[in-house]
């Protein structure tokens, strides 16, 4: 008779652990990467990975909207003349960070069709990008504030 007790007693705190282990866990909070953006870009080639990007046009602002699902970025800097693009960013959120790709026509001009992902957290904003001639990539933060 003892034994039974101690059996269902053994039982009822297994059921209880294992249901505490089931409980499931808050996703981390999806960071806030909307607002402005500055940094760099840069083109590199893959054959030469050990060589520095060629920051050729090393200005880069964005501005990012979240807008459900979709971010919108308008990406703006000057490279020979001034330039301006709005491109929507498909992304979903890993842990503390958002991960995009996309594909976007830049025109004839402007080096075609463009392959990209990349990374986006509070404070960092950064990705790879490739074209049938041009591969580089883009590391932006957020600006420092105006006094």
């Amino acid at each position: 008779m003892k034994s039974s007790k101690w059996m269902a007693l053994f039982c009822f705190i297994l059921l209880i652990g294992f249901s505490l282990a089931q409980t499931p866990t808050a996703p981390p909070e999806a960071p806030n990467i909307d607002g402005d953006w500055s940094g760099t870009w840069g083109i590199y080639s893959p054959a030469k990975g050990t060589t520095p990007p060629q920051n050729i046009c090393k200005t880069l602002l964005a501005k990012v909207e979240r807008k459900d699902t979709v971010w919108n970025a308008v990406f703006e800097g000057d490279c020979g003349r001034p330039y301006k693009y709005t491109i929507k960013m498909e992304g979903r959120q890993v842990g503390k960070a958002v991960m995009f790709k996309g594909t976007v026509d830049l025109g004839p001009k402007d080096g075609g069709i463009f392959d990209w992902i990349g990374k986006a957290n509070e404070k960092e904003f950064v990705g790879f990008f490739t074209s049938a001639g041009y591969t580089g990539t883009f590391h932006l933060t957020r600006p420092e504030p105006t006094k």
